[in-house]
């Protein structure tokens, strides 16, 4: 008979034991040896579940099992449990074998091909899987109740934090600090997607200037986007979010954090504007600046952009009109470097102005003043915190002197209050921190050199630079026969910014009032990020 031997272990903490790969190979070769069978391969996986076919050395096996000439007769294992610990799993896969006419020998499990085996064999891999299920819950809650106490419940620490083992009890936990290697590239992650710049774009940056993660491996959109999203990055636990049957475990402020909470859920927004759902991808990468922006004011429909004449013209056209024909739309194609122009000119002459920019100025520190405001009644309330935990101390103490308990006993709950003494102190100090930074102002030279700098954005910035910026202030461009409707916001009524509607004159830019409408009057901020970030 020939066969292969298959070994798997699941956790480090059980190689430890008897269950070892070495064990179960030594036990497994001495059994060949005994009964003369030929071994021709061994299959191993480490670390690697039995509840769950996807296993490598495992369909490594079944792959050449499935193979046109036989290669062996019977598969080797320590125990049934380490073939399968799912029941439909190993229902289908010893089906499988069997009729390649391949047979599953467990060496410890002597089990015959009678009716009384099967039955017996039935019973053993419903045990193994109840065990295995019953063992996965019993885990899963420990973790659970290890993260509600604040603890960081195992695998790689997020990029800009390292673990660092705590006393919790008679034995050890881990929770998260700061890994100060990585902490300025998280915030610079952050700083270059609230300027509006793509998951890929920020990936691409980072790769160009050298810099890898913290497992020395390239940036990716996807390791970029985990790191936007997650909500560590502000100091709080998520626990539990892929499990179905009960409520995620948050808890806020738990971990220190790296991002300010007002520009983490900023740059939520942007990701959600960007998503798929809400915006089409082929707006993102067009070459076409107004892309998801225009509209033909015959029928409604958005118009797409195009080339002719092997890419020497190009042009916006109806999309209802290229799918349905002219009897659907007749609307004419528009030149794209015509309407393009006539955009950003109108652009640079209601929007790039030193009035708007003293404007927008005195509209940021507006919202500063209330963000500090927030602060300064969050200092407040944390000083009230931190004096009833001091009173919930010094109870303990009293109750120490008293000889009530002794120190055992309440020495874990003396630990927890301290840290989170100690906690409200740091989120303190942070906000007094920034409370301390001067609002920012400007001089008439300064305003002058914002307005030249944006104007530049408009006239020479890349393709995603000007999509980025025609997007800040650009509601809706309609284009009619004769004229075409601009809506954009800026800043001049009152606090909130005001979407307004000009109607253009092609060729004469004649524009004549119409409806506005509050928006939302964070949406200009990202202008002051664009200046910032080109140095200006």
């Amino acid at each position: 008979m020939k066969a292969v031997l298959y070994a798997r272990v699941s956790s480090e903490k059980q190689a430890e034991k008897d269950l070892s790969i070495s064990a179960q190979l030594k036990a497994l070769r001495k059994y060949a040896e005994n009964k003369g069978v030929e071994i021709v391969r061994e299959f191993v996986d480490e670390a690697e579940s039995a509840r769950t076919a996807d296993r490598p050395a495992f369909q490594e096996m079944i792959s050449v099992a499935k193979s046109k000439s036989k290669q062996f007769d019977a598969v080797l294992v320590w125990k049934l449990s380490r073939f399968a610990r799912n029941r439909e799993d190993s229902i289908i896969f010893k089906s499988l074998l069997k009729k390649k006419g391949i047979q599953v020998i467990s060496i410890n499990e002597q089990i015959d091909d009678s009716p009384a085996g099967g039955l017996l064999e039935g019973i053993i891999e419903v045990i193994d899987e109840f065990y295995s299920k019953n063992l996965a819950q019993d885990t899963k809650r420990g973790m659970r109740e290890s993260a509600s106490r604040g603890f960081y419940t195992g695998g790689i620490p997020p990029i800009g934090y390292k673990t660092k083992p705590v006393n919790a009890g008679n034995g050890k936990k881990k929770t998260l600090e700061l890994d100060d290697d990585f902490v300025p590239i998280v915030r610079r992650i952050y700083d270059m997607a609230i300027t509006g710049t793509g998951a890929k774009e920020i990936a691409k940056s980072l790769n160009a200037d050298g810099i890898t993660t913290n497992r020395g491996r390239k940036w990716t959109k996807n390791i970029i986007l985990y790191i936007l999203r997650n909500e560590v990055y502000i100091g709080t636990l998520v626990w539990g979010k892929s499990d179905p049957t009960q409520e995620p475990l948050r808890i806020e402020d738990n971990f220190p954090a790296i991002v300010e909470k007002e520009a983490f859920h900023k740059v939520q927004r942007l990701i959600e504007e960007r998503s798929p759902v809400n915006c089409n991808p082929m707006t993102l990468k067009s070459q076409y600046l107004l892309s998801g922006l225009i509209f033909c004011g015959h029928c409604g429909y958005a118009l797409q952009g195009g080339s002719a004449k092997s890419g020497q013209f190009h042009y916006y056209s109806c999309n209802n009109s290229i799918r349905k024909g002219k009897l659907s739309c007749n609307a004419k194609m528009i030149n794209k470097k015509r309407i393009e122009s006539l955009v950003t000119d109108k652009l640079k002459e209601k929007i790039l102005t030193e009035e708007n920019l003293a404007r927008l100025l005195e509209l940021t520190n507006q919202a500063i003043e209330k963000l500090q405001q927030s602060d300064r009644k969050r200092i407040s309330q944390l000083d009230k915190e931190i004096e009833k935990h001091k009173r919930k101390l010094d109870n303990l103490y009293k109750v120490l002197e008293s000889g009530k308990l002794d120190i055992d006993d309440i020495a874990p709950r003396i630990k927890a209050l301290r840290l989170e003494i100690n906690g409200f102190k740091a989120q303190q100090n942070s906000l007094m921190q920034k409370l301390r930074e001067p609002l920012p102002t400007l001089n008439k030279r300064q305003l002058n050199s914002y307005v030249s700098s944006l104007r530049e954005i408009l006239s020479e910035g890349s393709i995603f630079e000007q999509k980025n910026f025609i997007r800040s202030f650009v509601r809706k461009i309609t284009v009619h026969e004769n004229k075409v409707c601009l809506e954009y916001t800026y800043p001049l009524n009152g606090v909130g910014d005001s979407t307004c509607r000009d109607e253009v004159l092609c060729p004469a830019l004649k524009s004549s009032p119409g409806k506005t409408r509050t928006c939302d009057p964070l949406i200009n901020s990202q202008l002051l990020y664009q200046l910032s970030y080109r140095g200006v």
